[in-house]
């Protein structure tokens, strides 16, 4: 066997059986493969991020498919859709047949009837037609920075965008304020288009449905407002929790949910909080919503917001806000002294990076503190003490703030006072020495092993990280 669309079809095939069908619709079905001017055959993913996944997981495995079955014992490489200048898809050069533009949208498509092939076109006009309903150019997967908190809904948005034939309708996304959600919603809106441009994909924030219904009571034009929503192929709906109250608006959601789930057609959502704990939602609404897949999306921990921050400066960069790298300690320190949301964080560092601009690589912890000022949190810092990181540990566990100063070793007391003494060591400018002669005349190595468990705790116990967040949040705000 010679032909690259013949051998691709069969190694994919037996591919897919092998690493299921979320992986397989996520990373590998909007692929095709094409051949570079060197003659090298390649698989072309829509993104980088894909590109990263397939060579991590996939690639020796697909060339080994791949030498089972080609006659010339060729190899694949695997390249992001950016990386491709004007490449031939394979067929066509092994054919000797003239190449199209890897940008025409012409991406080779593997003709087998039981395994259809997503291209990986650029955005067609329908496309547009979903911007115009506040989707934001900014907001996709290569943007998104994945961690410990978002990994599984991620993973969910992926395939929800890859139309992956899932058994969960709808898929409803919940979480704090400012964590990714509206970022995912928009990614997977993004995506799905582009892969399927002859479909109907209608985003809409809950607000704007609410609006927009209650403009079409007002115009008696509640028909049309119907039909627009139940012929979308995908309805994402941001921010559910806001319809909350609103009678008449939840039951014409209710109705376009149930017409929609039908047809077979896809529900995406999000809200602050699990569907059943939207207390303001009639009770058959929620039902309808908690019917799906639920997928929390956890507050970020501090590993995750240096690499959002970073994200974003290298994002700045490529647009000639600032140049070079801003230094650890300064970056360590803007997301230390920015304890909220994801939002927040992006804010902090575009504030940073609109005021040192070309010298954003050379300051200092000091000039950058100098230069934002009161920017960071609204005003001074506040200075926060032993004494009520203390209380403030102690009210958090159920616990007295003697019980963190006695002699007790029990875990529901240890690991409290470690987490106190991590936090007096990140928030304060005491001693290991001080800080244990504040928890009762401890030695200074007893607070050094507290600090360093937490730190390896907050890498392994989701627990553990939400506590640290939450009590970090507190003694900011």
């Amino acid at each position: 066997m010679t032909d690259p669309d013949r051998i691709w079809t069969e190694a994919a095939g037996r591919l897919r059986g092998e690493i299921g069908e979320g992986a397989f619709s996520s990373y590998i079905a909007p692929s095709a493969v094409r051949v570079d001017g060197a003659g090298q055959l390649i698989l072309v993913t829509p993104t980088a991020y894909a590109r990263d996944w397939v060579r991590k997981n996939a690639l020796r495995r697909m060339n080994e498919l791949w030498l089972g079955l080609d006659a010339q014992a060729r190899r694949l490489d695997v390249r992001c859709r950016a990386e491709m200048g004007s490449v031939a898809p394979a067929s066509q050069v092994a054919a000797g047949r003239a190449a199209p533009s890897a940008l025409s949208g012409n991406v080779v498509a593997m003709p087998h009837a039981a395994m259809p092939m997503a291209t990986v076109a650029p955005v067609a006009d329908g496309a547009r037609a979903v911007r115009a309903a506040g989707l934001q150019d900014r907001l996709t997967f290569d943007s998104f920075v994945e961690g410990q908190g978002n990994a599984f809904a991620l993973a969910i948005a992926r395939q929800a965008a890859a139309w992956a034939d899932g058994h969960f309708n709808p898929i409803f996304f919940c979480g704090p304020y400012g964590y990714g959600k509206t970022h995912l919603l928009n990614a997977i809106a993004w995506e799905a288009q582009r892969l399927r441009p002859d479909a109907k994909v209608v985003y809409l924030t809950a607000e704007r449905f609410l609006s927009t219904f209650v403009r079409a009571m007002q115009d008696r034009s509640t028909a049309a407002f119907k039909d627009s929503l139940r012929s979308a192929d995908m309805l994402l709906i941001d921010d559910v929790q806001f319809v909350g109250g609103k009678a008449s608006t939840q039951e014409e959601l209710l109705s376009t949910l149930t017409a929609l789930i039908e047809d077979g057609k896809k529900i995406i959502l999000s809200a602050d909080k699990p569907p059943m704990a939207l207390t303001d939602v009639e009770p058959r609404l929620r039902s309808h919503l908690a019917s799906g897949l639920t997928c929390p999306v956890e507050p970020a921990d501090r590993s995750l917001k240096l690499a959002v921050a970073r994200n974003r400066i290298e994002a700045l960069s490529k647009l000639g806000v600032v140049s070079g790298e801003v230094r650890p300690d300064v970056l360590e320190h803007l997301v230390d002294r920015t304890p909220g949301s994801m939002r927040e964080l992006e804010g902090a560092v575009n504030t940073l990076a609109a005021v040192a601009a070309t010298r954003l690589s050379a300051l200092t912890v000091d000039e950058a503190q100098g230069l934002l000022g009161s920017a960071l949190r609204g005003g001074p810092e506040r200075r926060i003490t032993v004494d009520e990181i203390q209380k403030t540990v102690a009210e958090h566990f159920t616990l007295k703030q003697a019980d963190l100063l006695s002699e007790r070793r029990t875990r529901s007391v240890a690991r409290p006072r470690q987490i106190a003494m991590y936090l007096c060591k990140q928030h304060t400018t005491r001693s290991y020495p001080d800080i244990g002669r504040r928890f009762g005349g401890r030695d200074h190595t007893t607070v050094l092993h507290g600090v360093r468990k937490i730190e390896e705790l907050i890498a392994q116990d989701e627990q553990i990280a939400r506590d640290v967040e939450a009590l970090t949040r507190k003694l900011r705000g």
